[in-house]
């Protein structure tokens, strides 16, 4: 096997964005909050593609974090979509969750691990587990395509129930390694 092919994502990879959006769907999520990024385009394309969904593209992620709490205020669910390298803008704003006891469900796609090419992503992406769980919030991860609905399932379920906030990782192994110059 030669090495662009060990670091492409599994074919069956395509189908878990379609996944998550009928977990969105039926969780009654009603807003996305996002910051572009190509691990979760076919994701994003999906929601802004339901007039049922308010999809709101962020300057930086911790805006999310305010618009989660702000949609729970306000009577509705929402979730935060974001890579791997934005979560470290979200530490300080993560306290929210805790202190007003609000679900904040978040799906972070990785980078930083599995073949990375970007040296600049690799301490960020070694953290992000670390940095999340040191903010109380619940983190789980998937690495393989066929975990990805139940786990961000899971998380979802577990954000609404316990009103805090949780997230699904989604490795590198799943969207496949980018390298330099390729898409």
């Amino acid at each position: 096997m030669q090495a662009e092919q060990l670091d492409k994502a599994p074919d069956d990879a395509a189908t878990w964005p379609d996944q998550i959006y009928d977990l969105l769907k039926s969780h009654g999520i009603r807003q996305v909050a996002l910051v572009p990024d190509a691990g979760h385009s076919r994701l994003i394309r999906r929601c802004l593609a339901d007039d049922s969904m308010q999809v709101v593209t962020l300057t930086t992620e911790e805006e999310g974090i305010a618009m989660l709490l702000g949609a729970w205020l306000g009577g509705d669910k929402g979730v935060l979509l974001m890579q791997s390298s934005g979560v470290g803008n979200c530490i300080n704003m993560l306290s929210l969750g805790i202190l007003h006891r609000t679900p904040m469900p978040m799906i972070v796609t990785m980078r930083g691990d599995f073949g990375e090419f970007n040296p600049a992503q690799v301490p960020m992406g070694s953290a992000t587990q670390t940095v999340l769980e040191a903010m109380g919030t619940i983190v789980r991860r998937a690495d393989r395509p066929e975990d990805v609905a139940p786990t961000v399932n899971a998380t979802i379920r577990m954000a609404f129930n316990t009103f805090r906030p949780t997230a699904t990782l989604i490795g590198q192994r799943v969207l496949g390694a980018k390298t330099f110059g390729k898409d």
